[in-house]
């Protein structure tokens, strides 16, 4: 019987995407016939984007990860109020998530990075693996661990998380001193198609135009590019969504290329740290431009591994309408190019996950 594999792939943002659908893309390349079912709250039109291959889909999301106001600033109260209510009565919500395991009959659940499912699995009797560069539990206890109602949870969510036989920890990756059996991979990351110079035909580039990709990993960001100062030999390609019709910034999705190899193509990047983003485009090789996140504490290993593999340099939101902008991309443009890291972790944890199902 075709062993059946269930993910549990968060919604927020679209950096748990890009971590999963590489190792799931590797893993049905070892195991052919394995039936797969994937949960989320992202589309199926978001999932058929990154993974290969039929899939069953069920689209729940079993974690929120954290409220945000916007791409790059969290709602504390909000986060605080959802995570008290996730946990009310915490046990019969568990009880419930390993029915519906039980139903959906599963040989092994991986969850990237939601922790329900993990403590479900383990009360159906169903072996679990987790996997990420972050856990909520860590970046829980971060932001409300001097509060005198969050201990009850933070055990919980714990608990929860050292039910997976492994936390497969994707390089690069916050400490996770908490959790054991840890098992750590290579960076994890799809490689693109250069398509630079179909690209350049279609927006009809003057010769040494720059591409530069505005993107801020599935998250509503408005930023002030109308004020920006126009570049001389710099294009923005910026999301439909902001409806902006200018000489010097064009909408990226009306262009049909694959995300990936949207990446690959393009001068520079400007996004905020994120697993995803930093780890594709060091592994194409494509300079990042990216604006700190305030208060996040995953983004300080982020941001260490991305110098030593990548061009990259940070810019402060002010800076966005002056001419510190153009002196920032010049820099950028500048630097010596590091050798491009491999993505390893893709193969290294399907040969994991496969040695699990196959057992």
């Amino acid at each position: 019987m075709a062993p059946h594999l269930l993910v549990d792939i968060s919604s927020h943002g679209l950096g748990h995407l890009a971590q999963v659908a590489p190792i799931l893309n590797q893993l049905t390349c070892l195991l052919p016939e394995l039936r797969l079912t994937v949960r989320s709250g992202l589309s199926h039109e978001r999932l058929r984007a990154r993974v290969n291959g039929d899939f069953a889909y069920i689209q729940e999301s079993s974690d929120f990860g954290f409220v945000m106001l916007d791409a790059v600033r969290i709602d504390r109260a909000s986060t605080a109020a959802a995570y008290r209510k996730q946990h009310t009565n915490w046990r019969q919500r568990v009880a419930d998530e390993a029915e519906r395991l039980r139903r959906l009959r599963p040989d092994l659940v991986l969850t990237d990075v939601a922790y329900l499912p993990l403590a479900g699995a383990a009360r159906a009797g169903i072996p679990s693996l987790a996997m990420c560069s972050l856990n909520w539990a860590e970046l829980f206890i971060y932001f409300f661990g001097s509060e005198r109602w969050a201990g009850k949870i933070h055990d919980e969510m714990l608990s929860a998380y050292c039910c997976a036989k492994s936390f497969l920890r994707l390089t690069p990756a916050m400490p996770m001193v908490d959790l054991p059996h840890i098992r750590d991979v290579g960076p994890v990351a799809a490689l693109g198609r250069d398509c630079r110079l179909s690209l350049r035909e279609q927006l009809a580039c003057k010769p040494g135009e720059k591409l530069v990709l505005i993107a801020f990993g599935g998250f509503e960001i408005q930023l002030p590019v109308e004020l920006w100062p126009s570049i001389e030999g710099v294009r923005w390609l910026v999301p439909e969504s902001w409806g902006l019709d200018h000489k010097d910034k064009v909408a990226f999705e009306p262009l049909g290329l694959h995300f990936t190899d949207l990446l690959c193509s393009v001068d520079a990047v400007f996004t905020k740290p994120g697993y995803g983003i930093f780890a594709e485009a060091a592994c194409n090789g494509t300079p990042v431009l990216y604006l700190r996140r305030d208060d996040w504490p995953e983004q300080d290993c982020l941001i260490d591994w991305l110098k030593r593999n990548a061009r990259c340099c940070e810019i402060e939101e002010s800076g966005l309408v002056g001419e510190r902008l153009q002196v920032v991309l010049t820099e950028l443009w500048e630097q010596f190019e590091p050798s491009k890291p491999l993505p390893t972790g893709a193969n290294e944890a399907a040969l994991i996950i496969a040695g699990l199902l196959d057992s």
